[in-house]
């Protein structure tokens, strides 16, 4: 029995989102959604709650079934519901995939792929299929050319030789390898959502950034916890722990105002050259246009369309005010005027929030493959697991350096 079905589902705004979906939940599915940003999940997810009518095809409700749509920006009226109250999860976060989901359906435009693992494993899963698609289009196209060759030289002999039995076998091949090539299809290749770049300016001081016992407070000075000696060296990545409210913001603020303006207990070296993105994308006026930030850098106005292009900033968008924008494609800007600033110093405030998954797979190997020094807060356990080196946990008030952060996502420690 099915809860929900889906048959032959297409999904088009202004360009065509998805094709052909068919897929079925029964009562238990837990089935991940993974796309790249503006891929079509929302619009899916709106299809299935009913709120939007989908291009064409069949969506179809078990008699009685209720679905609710949590949206990514949740009303107050949602905020009270638990994740069990949820039908199907569109996330960006790997570990979450892999913690709740026991189905994957990675969307595409056309030829959506369905595992029933989890995202990892269904991840490898589909990179195997790509592969092994990749092949049989490599073979196909080969056994074409050999067909057309075999034509080729057939035509010559019966022409020489006024045959006509080889004049038609001739014609057989070529529509044999008209038909191999009609029919040949090579792997899914997603379209970028745009390039996550960064750099890395370099500096020669062995420590950046040194604590000095600091005490950070809440805006009305309320104390949190005290940070004791700790220091960021250079190629250090890390990484910020601590339970909601334990005070990871106040202490990425605390550093930006001593980075910027000075402070008694904590001190940054005199090369330091600061790269900062808060969770919000504060740093991103939402009257400005993509244009006016990126040359404000000096780019030359040619050269600011080509980065902004390739950072996923459609040209029509570029000269436009940017509060438009998707959170991904803010996200995407965001990364690239931090590369712009040419940092030697990354502090980072939950910097996956509005990324999808190849964003967060692109920024993570751009830090380690830079070598940047960073300190960066995170819920994203995959993106902590992969980037960090050194881990500092807020726990009973104190600022403690731990050796990874497992005791702390398996809630043993802070």
């Amino acid at each position: 029995m099915s809860l929900l079905s889906v048959k032959s589902l297409s999904v088009t705004l202004g360009l065509p989102l998805v094709q052909g979906l068919s897929f079925t939940l029964a009562p238990g599915d837990r089935l991940g959604l993974i796309a790249a940003n503006g891929r079509g999940k929302s619009s899916l997810l709106r299809c299935l709650a009913g709120q939007l009518d989908p291009t064409s095809g069949d969506i179809t409700r078990a008699r009685g079934a209720t679905v609710a749509l949590v949206e990514q920006d949740a009303t107050a009226a949602l905020l009270a519901l638990s994740l069990r109250d949820a039908v199907t999860t569109a996330s960006h976060d790997r570990a979450f995939l892999d913690a709740v989901t026991s189905r994957s359906l990675f969307l595409r435009a056309q030829n959506s792929r369905t595992f029933a693992r989890p995202y990892s494993a269904a991840r490898a899963a589909l990179a195997e299929a790509d592969l092994a698609q990749d092949r049989q289009f490599g073979a196909d196209i080969a056994k074409a050319d050999q067909l057309r060759r075999q034509a080729a030289k057939l035509k010559n002999i019966g022409i020489n030789s006024g045959s006509d039995l080889l004049i038609t076998k001739t014609k057989q091949l070529k529509t044999r390898a008209e038909r191999i090539e009609a029919a040949a299809r090579p792997a899914h290749k997603d379209p970028s959502a745009g390039a996550i770049r960064l750099t890395n300016s370099g500096t020669h001081a062995k420590a950046l950034l040194t604590n000095n016992d600091t005490e950070i407070t809440t805006p009305d000075l309320r104390p949190l916890f005290k940070t004791g000696q700790k220091w960021i060296g250079k190629g250090d990545r890390v990484v910020l722990l601590g339970r909601n409210g334990a005070g990871k913001t106040q202490m990425i603020t605390a550093l930006l105002h001593a980075i910027t303006q000075g402070h008694a207990t904590i001190k940054s070296t005199p090369t330091l050259a600061l790269g900062h993105s808060d969770q919000a994308l504060a740093q991103l006026p939402p009257k400005a246009t993509p244009f006016d930030l990126v040359t404000a850098f000096k780019t030359g106005d040619a050269a600011a369309r080509s980065l902004l292009a390739g950072a996923g900033i459609r040209q029509d968008a570029q000269s436009k005010p940017l509060a438009p924008l998707s959170g991904g494609q803010k996200a995407r800007l965001a990364m690239l005027l931090l590369r712009l600033q040419q940092p030697n110093f990354y502090l980072l405030d939950e910097p996956t929030n509005h990324l999808d998954i190849e964003g967060q797979e692109a920024l993570e190997a751009e830090l380690l493959s830079q070598g940047a020094t960073c300190l960066l807060v995170s819920h994203d356990r995959s993106f902590v697991r992969n980037v960090g080196s050194r881990f500092w946990l807020i726990d009973k008030k104190r600022l403690t350096e731990v050796d990874d952060p497992e005791a702390f996502f398996s809630g043993e420690l802070g």
